[in-house]
């Protein structure tokens, strides 16, 4: 049975029939307005791929640099000119294996899983079989779309950092999709944490078990009161000087992001500049150039299913309404993360 035989089997249609299925596209980088709704070709799916139908998609902050093709870094890069090379946004995805390529043999039509795809927002999307895994089991699909990048990238930020029991850790950003998994993560650690955010978001990351919680527009994360053994920079952009400031003497901060600094660059400079910081000072500034693999989510599954890293989603939206989704994304109003609803 072919790739088609086996979706078309599995959702009790006649093979060889033609498939198309509801996705949202963008031709051109932009505003929301970019997106729109069409009926397009299934995905081609290649030997080493699987096939889901995508039940529900995770939106991350990759997401809205694809969408608006800034920093123009991105560009260069090679995700394309003038347009995103790949016409279907979101890569965080949930759902059911409907076929699998020839050389797949972790998978089966049927299997319930997660991951990160080429093309979440869309009723299928073709996923790396290395970039998958099976869904736990006590979590909704749209829990499970939520998670793969950010807490894949939470996780890999704090093995960078070699957290270890008892240290004294602080996340700059404690409340945004990688940093609400960053903070559970250190505690399943056995780190004391302290997190950073806006006085709206203070509960949140309190609940999420924090020790400390510190209001960025009343406190100051470095005048000198406390020290930190590592720091994590999610999507900040204080000085590299300040950042050494909060740390213990010997210890280590890792910049996970930045959503500042230049339309060309955005805040990539800044993690640039940070190893070459640490060769002149006793602490280590190191940026994280985070990957997108199964190995992470398999890790973290055992935690998900303890109950001691759950998603945090702030509103589940439905496909059609992703440009809404999008636009609260942009107000940074979103407490955690934001998912897609995209079938049942």
């Amino acid at each position: 049975m072919n790739m088609s035989e086996q979706m078309n089997s599995s959702k009790g249609q006649t093979p060889g029939t033609a498939n198309t299925m509801k996705a949202i596209v963008q031709d051109r980088y932009g505003s929301v307005d970019v997106y729109r709704q069409e009926r397009i070709a299934l995905p081609e799916v290649a030997a080493n791929e699987v096939l889901v139908r995508v039940h529900a998609a995770g939106m991350d902050r990759g997401t809205w640099h694809m969408m608006t093709g800034r920093p123009y870094l991105i560009r260069i890069l090679g995700f394309g000119v003038r347009g995103p090379k790949n016409r279907v946004p979101g890569l965080d995805v949930a759902g059911t294996v409907v076929a699998v390529g020839s050389e797949v043999s972790r998978f089966s039509v049927g299997d319930e899983v997660f991951g990160i795809s080429r093309g979440s927002f869309a009723e299928y999307a073709a996923v790396l079989e290395e970039k998958l895994a099976h869904k736990p089991s006590n979590l909704s699909f749209e829990q499970a779309a939520v998670v793969p990048i950010s807490a894949g990238t939470a996780l890999q930020a704090l093995d960078a950092g070699k957290v270890e029991r008892g240290q004294k850790v602080l996340i700059l950003g404690a409340s945004g999709g990688v940093g609400t998994f960053a903070v559970q993560l250190a505690k399943a650690y056995g780190a004391e944490v302290t997190g950073v955010c806006g006085t709206g978001k203070v509960d949140l990351v309190r609940a999420l078990g924090a020790d400390h919680v510190l209001d960025y527009t009343r406190d100051d994360f470095a005048d000198g009161t406390r020290r930190y053994d590592l720091i994590l920079d999610i999507g900040g952009n204080p000085p590299l000087t300040r950042l050494r400031r909060a740390l213990a003497p010997g210890g280590t901060a890792i910049i996970v992001g930045g959503e500042s600094g230049g339309k060309w660059t955005g805040g990539f400079g800044r993690n640039l500049r940070a190893p070459l910081f640490s060769l002149f000072v006793r602490e280590r500034l190191a940026m994280l150039a985070s990957k997108e693999r199964a190995s992470d989510l398999e890790q973290l599954a055992p935690l998900i299913e303890a109950g001691q890293v759950m998603p945090s989603i702030d509103t589940v939206y439905k496909l059609e309404e992703v440009q809404q989704a999008m636009r609260q994304l942009e107000a940074g109003r979103v407490r955690g993360k934001i998912a897609i609803h995209v079938s049942e």
